[in-house]
C-alpha cells in the first residue's frame, strides 16, 4: 500500500473512531438532559443545593488559565536546552499533550480520577462528562461550577506526561510517544489521581496530604522518566552531553512555569480565600530560596553561578512546595525551597553521573527528588494553624502524619515505576521505542516532523 493510501485510511479511521465517541457523548448528555438542575447541584450526600460564588469562579478560571499556560512553558524551559536540531522535537511534544490529555480527559480520565468509584479507581458515571454539570458538586468544588472544576483538573492531567519528555528527549519516536503517553496518562496518572484527589481513594482516606500535586503530579512523572531513561539507553551512544542551543527560552520558560505556578498552587484552594492566598505566598518563597539556593551552590563547586543553575533551582523549589502548598507557612517555605535545591543539586551532579542513567533534562533529579522531597516535607512542616482542614506534621506534634507522607512517597514510586515499565515493554514490542542512529544524528526535528526551527543546522 502507498503512503498517500495509507495517510487515508489513517484519516478515515480517525473519523470513524471519533464519530463513534460523539454519538456516545451525545446520547450520554440527552439521557440527562431531564435531570432537575437542583440534582446537579447537589453533593454526593443529597444535601441541599449549592450556590455558585462569583469571585471563586472567576479566581478558579484564571488558574485553570495559568497552569494551561506552563504547558508552553515547559515547551520553551526544555525546547531551550536541547539542542537545536531537536527543539521543534519537544514543543510538538508538550503541545501534543496539550491536545491528546484534552480530549481523553472529557472522554473518561476525568470519571476514571474523580467519579465516585471504589479506593483505586473512579467510577464510569462520568464518562464524556454525563452529569458533570454548571452547578457546584459538593464534594470537590462547592462554591464553582463543577465543570470549572474538572477543567482546572484536566490541565494537571496535560502537564504530568509532558514532564516526562524532558528524560527522553532527541531519542524517542513520535509514534511510540504518543501511544505511550496515552497509556500512561490512563493506567498511572489516572489511578494515582484517584488515591490521592477523589472522593474514597484510599490515600486521602488515609489522610495523605498533597496540596498540588507533589505525588499525583512531580514523583509520579520523575519516576516513570527514570524507568524510561533506564530502558531506552543513551544518547548517541552516551558520548557527548545535551550543550543548550537556546539559555534565553529557557529562562522565558522558567519564568512562565513560575508565572503559571501561582495557578497550579493558588488555585489548588479552588477559591478566592486566604488559603489561596497562603499558597501564593508559600510557592513564591521556596521559588526564590531554592533558586538562590541553586546559584550559591554553582558558585561554590564551579566557580561562577549560572543562568540554566538559577533556573533550575527556582523549578526545584515550586515542585518542592506544590504538595505543602496549603500547609506551611512562609518561613516553612523558605526552608523547603533551600533545601530542595541541595537535594536536587546532588541527584543532578553527583548521583547521575556516578550511576551512568541518561536523563538528558533531569526531570527525574528536579521533579522525582524534588516530589519526594516536598511530600516529606509536608509532613514535617504542615500544620494546621496554616490550615484547619489538613492536619499537624512532625515538627507541630504529630509523627504520624510524616509515616503516611512516607507511605504515599513510597506507593506512588512503586506503582509508577512498575506499571510504566511494563506500558514501554509493550510499546518497545509493538512499534519499537528509539529512533534509528540515523534519525538521532539529523535529529528529530526533521526525523520526526519534517521541519526546521532555524535555516542552519548544527
Amino acid at each position: 500500500m502507498c503512503k498517500g493510501n495509507k495517510i487515508i485510511m489513517h484519516i478515515l479511521l480517525l473519523i470513524v473512531v471519533f464519530f463513534l465517541l460523539s454519538t456516545g457523548i451525545v446520547l450520554a448528555e440527552e439521557s440527562t438532559a431531564s435531570l432537575p438542575a437542583v440534582t446537579q447541584a447537589q453533593g454526593a450526600s443529597g444535601s441541599a443545593p449549592l450556590k455558585v460564588d462569583p469571585g471563586d469562579t472567576a479566581w478558579v478560571l484564571i488558574s485553570t488559565a495559568l497552569v494551561m499556560l506552563m504547558t508552553p512553558g515547559l515547551a520553551f524551559f526544555y525546547g531551550g536546552m536541547v539542542g537545536r536540531k531537536n527543539v521543534l522535537g519537544i514543543l510538538m511534544q508538550c503541545f501534543t499533550m496539550l491536545c491528546v490529555i484534552s480530549v481523553l480527559w472529557v472522554l473518561y480520565g476525568y470519571s476514571l480520577s474523580f467519579a465516585p468509584g471504589n479506593g483505586f479507581l473512579g467510577g464510569l458515571s462520568w464518562l464524556g462528562l454525563k452529569g458533570v454539570g454548571l452547578e457546584p458538586y459538593g464534594d470537590y468544588a462547592a462554591t464553582i461550577p463543577h465543570q470549572l472544576f474538572m477543567m482546572f483538573q484536566a490541565m494537571f492531567a496535560i502537564i504530568t506526561p509532558a514532564l516526562i519528555i524532558g528524560a527522553f528527549a532527541e531519542r524517542m519516536k513520535f509514534s511510540a510517544f504518543l501511544v505511550f503517553m496515552i497509556l500512561w496518562a490512563t493506567l498511572v496518572y489516572d489511578p494515582v489521581c484517584h488515591w490521592v484527589w477523589g472522593i474514597g481513594g484510599w490515600l486521602r482516606t488515609l489522610g495523605a496530604l498533597d496540596f498540588a500535586g507533589g505525588t499525583v503530579v512531580h514523583i509520579n512523572a520523575g519516576i516513570a522518566a527514570l524507568v524510561i531513561v533506564l530502558f531506552i539507553g543513551k544518547r548517541n551512544g552516551g558520548h557527548k552531553a545535551i550543550l543548550p542551543h537556546n539559555l534565553p527560552f529557557t529562562l522565558l520558560g522558567t519564568a512562565l512555569l513560575w508565572f503559571g505556578w501561582f495557578g497550579f498552587n493558588a488555585g489548588s484552594a479552588l477559591g478566592a480565600n486566604g488559603l489561596a492566598v497562603n499558597a501564593f505566598v508559600v510557592t513564591n518563597n521556596a521559588a526564590a530560596a531554592a533558586g538562590l539556593s541553586w546559584a550559591l551552590l554553582d558558585w561554590i563547586f564551579n566557580q561562577k553561578p549560572t543562568v540554566l543553575g538559577n533556573a533550575t533551582g527556582a523549578v526545584a523549589g515550586l515542585v518542592a512546595i506544590t504538595p505543602a502548598a496549603g500547609f506551611v507557612s512562609a518561613f516553612s517555605a523558605i526552608i523547603i525551597g533551600g533545601l530542595v535545591s541541595v537535594f536536587c543539586y546532588i541527584a543532578v551532579s553527583v548521583v547521575k553521573p556516578k550511576f551512568g542513567y541518561d536523563d538528558a533534562l533531569d526531570v527525574f533529579g528536579v521533579h522525582g527528588i524534588g516530589g519526594i522531597w516536598g511530600a516529606i516535607a509536608t509532613g514535617l512542616f504542615a500544620s494546621k494553624t496554616v490550615n484547619p482542614a489538613g492536619a499537624d506534621g512532625l515538627f507541630f506534634g504529630n509523627p504520624k502524619q510524616l509515616l503516611i507522607q512516607l507511605l504515599a512517597v513510597g506507593v506512588t514510586i512503586v506503582y509508577s515505576a512498575v506499571v510504566s515499565c511494563i506500558i514501554y515493554k509493550i510499546v518497545e514490542v509493538i512499534i519499537k521505542v528509539r529512533v534509528t542512529k540515523k534519525d538521532e544524528t539529523i535529529g528529530l526535528d526533521l526525523s520526526q516532523h519534517h521541519e526546521n526551527a532555524y535555516t542552519i543546522l548544527e
